[in-house]
Parts: structure tokens; C-alpha cells; sequence
């Protein structure tokens, strides 16, 4: 295989070695070296510190080194180009400093890695520098155009609370099923609807009348109680996310306890998978309970971002917010579906939005408190626009 890819580094920053296989494999082809060999070993700091004393006589650690095995710049495809070695301790405290996702920060230092190995070195010179850097960013540019086109994160719309608002004065305005077509006909990739057991804002014709009437995509939230499960199996919705449900709360405020009822989700998802309906579970960003889902024959997971929402102080959103980002990354490497929401809004959406992973957003709220001031049409829009930016 053109790329031989390992990793020998600490878990506390789950990497995924098929994205950067696959990421690596169209760098080589964007090179002109499809055919080419290169090697790509994932390590931690102490190690990398190790390899910088053993041949560069420097004793520190540093976020990327490579060992070419061709001289020059007229390499031919075929070749054994070498050895490209990146730290990941180092490489996600600089995309933290950077604030960008991890992924982006190691698909940067693979081209850095890549570019000396085909024979530019910007301690040369001046000039060599100038040249490397403008063939990093030609490459940076072309790869993130081609990942971007394998996955555009997509905006799915929750219209809860136009039923809540509707629900409020017991009338038959606004209508939650005119509201979903406004998100649709401004972008949204999908409605999305919680048909809670009290029926405090959604109703059962409502999520009957969006059934026949969504283009896109009806994803229906609900507790997996007898009752709701009877109706998702008679309305076949294009997906459901089972969520946990309290009647005290005001909104969902955390992830389902998978690994504490395996066997009762499992016998829902059994049902649903029979009928034809895929299943989303809205968790917390755990390891736990993403491998319990996973375990389970769930097909999606919806990743809680509520935390890294809610978090005050920036170090706690640091914190919460690599949370997401690892969760994401893990779950996609048990080959799950990722979405994630709850909290979203214009000012924090934009690092989720960037995790590659990430297939869709669920944002009901902020999009809501945003139409009030300019309507329903340009602030699907707007939030449309921080997504795929």
C-alpha cells in the first residue's frame, strides 16, 4: 500500500488513522505521486524528544520530523519517498492555542512532513522558505476543497418552539409545519421534531402533517416509551433520536445512560431497524457510552454539546469542547454516524461545525430567538452560512 500508517501514541487524544490514511493517499495523488510510498507514524512527546536527540542532536520535543529517502525534487512516482513522524501531544496543544480542530492541525503537519520529503527544506534558505510555504498552502487549500466535498457539515432545523409559542395561547398560530418549510426553502437539510409524552409544543398531527410535507429529511426526537415507539413504527419518520425525557425539565439537559440500559434500547433499535428507520442516540461525549451505542446496532449518534455550550470560563470550554471533538473522532472510528447539538448558536457553532466528522447539526433555539428580530428566512440562513464556512 502507498501508505503505511501506524500509531504508537498515549489515547488521550484519539486520532483516526483511516481519515489521515485516506488524507495522506490524496496528498500523494495532488503530488503527482499516487504510486508513491511514504511512511506515517503517530507518537507522543517523550519519543519524538527521543528522536530529535538520536539524529538531530536536540533535546526537545517538536510536532513533526521526516526522514526522506529520495535527494532532490525530480523524484519519480514509485518511489520510497520516506518517513513522516508527528507528535500528537504537541500537535493538539498547538490546535488548541490555534483553537481549530485537531484534524485540521495533523493534516497540516502531514503536508509539512510530506513537502520536505519531496525535497523542499525551509531552513535553506530565504528563498526555499517562501517556496515551501507557498506549496503547503496549495496543498492545505486543495485538500480541505476535496474533504470538504466528501462532507459538507449539513443544518438540520428543530421547530419545537414554534409549536411551544403556538402552545402558549392555545391556538392554531404559528404553525410549527409553515415553519419547516420556511428552514427548508432557506437550506436546511432536515426538520427536526420532539414529540414528548406530555405533547408541551409538538403535537401528533403535527408530526403527521410533517411527515407528507418535508422534503429533506423528519427526524423525530423521542423517549423510548411503548406509546411514542407505536407511532414512530406507524408515521416511518426518515430517522429517529431517541433522547432522554423528564416532564420537570424545560429542555433536554443531558445524554441517555446507554450503557445503563443496553437491553432496552437495543430491543427499540431492533424494531426501528425492522421498520426501516435508522436510530440516533443523543449521548454525552463519553467513550463509555459512544461504545455501548456502537455496541447496540445504533447507526447514529448524536453527540450532547451542551457543556461545551453552557461553559463559562474559557478554560472549562477548552475542556468541554475537546471533549466533543474526541467523542466525535471515536465515534466515527467505530463506524458510526455522528450529528451533535443542543446549546448551538452563532457564536459557538463554528469549531463543531468544523469537525470533519460531524455529518449534521441540530440547532433549534438560537435559530428561533434569531427569527424573531429577522425573520425565520435569513436566520436559517445565516446560521447555514457559520456551518459550511
Amino acid at each position: 500500500m502507498p501508505v503505511k500508517i501506524r500509531s504508537e501514541a498515549s489515547g488521550r487524544h484519539p486520532i483516526q488513522l483511516a481519515r489521515l490514511r485516506r488524507s495522506a493517499e490524496t496528498l500523494l495523488g495532488l503530488t503527482g505521486h499516487g504510486s508513491s510510498e511514504l511512511s506515517l507514524l503517530f507518537v507522543s512527546d517523550p519519543a519524538m524528544q527521543e528522536l530529535n536527540r538520536s539524529y538531530r542532536q536536540k533535546d526537545k520535543t517538536t510536532n513533526v520530523l521526516s526522514f526522506p529517502m529520495q535527494e532532490g525534487r525530480d523524484i519519480p512516482d514509485g518511489a520510497l519517498l520516506g518517513d513522516i513522524v508527528i507528535s500528537v501531544e504537541t500537535a493538539a496543544r498547538e490546535a488548541r492555542e490555534m483553537k481549530v480542530p485537531l484534524r485540521q492541525r495533523l493534516n497540516w503537519l502531514l503536508i509539512h512532513g510530506l513537502v520536505h520529503l519531496l525535497g523542499y527544506d525551509h531552513e535553506r534558505s530565504g528563498r526555499e522558505a517562501v517556496l515551501m510555504e507557498a506549496r503547503e498552502y496549495e496543498l492545505q487549500q486543495s485538500l480541505m476543497r476535496i474533504e470538504r466535498k466528501r462532507s459538507m457539515t449539513q443544518l438540520a432545523i428543530n421547530v419545537d418552539h414554534v409549536a411551544t409559542l403556538r402552545q402558549a395561547r392555545g391556538i392554531n398560530e404559528p404553525d410549527p409545519v409553515l415553519a419547516a418549510g420556511i428552514c427548508e426553502l432557506a437550506g436546511a437539510s432536515g426538520i427536526v421534531v420532539h414529540l414528548r409524552e406530555d405533547r408541551r409544543h409538538i403535537q401528533d398531527c403535527d408530526v403527521r402533517i410533517l411527515r407528507e410535507t418535508v422534503k429533506t429529511k423528519l427526524n423525530l426526537e423521542m423517549g423510548a416509551t411503548p406509546e411514542i415507539i407505536g407511532i414512530a413504527l406507524d408515521l416511518k419518520p426518515d430517522m429517529i433520536t431517541l433522547v432522554p425525557e423528564k416532564r420537570q425539565e424545560l429542555t433536554t439537559e443531558g445524554g441517555l445512560n446507554v450503557s445503563g440500559q443496553k437491553k432496552k434500547l437495543a430491543e427499540v433499535i431492533a424494531q426501528m431497524s425492522k421498520a426501516g428507520i435508522p436510530v440516533s442516540l443523543f449521548i454525552d461525549p463519553e467513550p463509555k457510552q459512544i461504545s455501548a451505542a456502537a455496541a447496540i446496532g445504533a447507526t447514529f449518534v448524536e453527540i450532547h454539546t451542551g457543556r461545551y455550550c453552557d461553559a463559562t470560563h474559557e478554560a472549562a470550554r477548552e475542556e468541554e469542547f475537546d471533549l466533543v471533538a474526541a467523542a466525535v473522532d471515536f465515534a466515527f472510528g467505530l463506524g458510526l454516524k455522528v450529528n451533535a447539538g443542543h446549546g448551538l448558536n452563532y457564536q459557538n457553532v463554528s469549531r463543531v461545525a468544523a469537525l470533519d466528522a460531524v455529518e449534521e447539526l441540530s440547532i433549534g433555539h438560537a435559530v428561533m430567538a434569531r427569527a424573531i428580530m429577522v425573520g425565520l428566512d435569513q436566520a436559517v440562513r445565516e446560521m447555514l452560512a457559520l456551518v459550511q464556512r
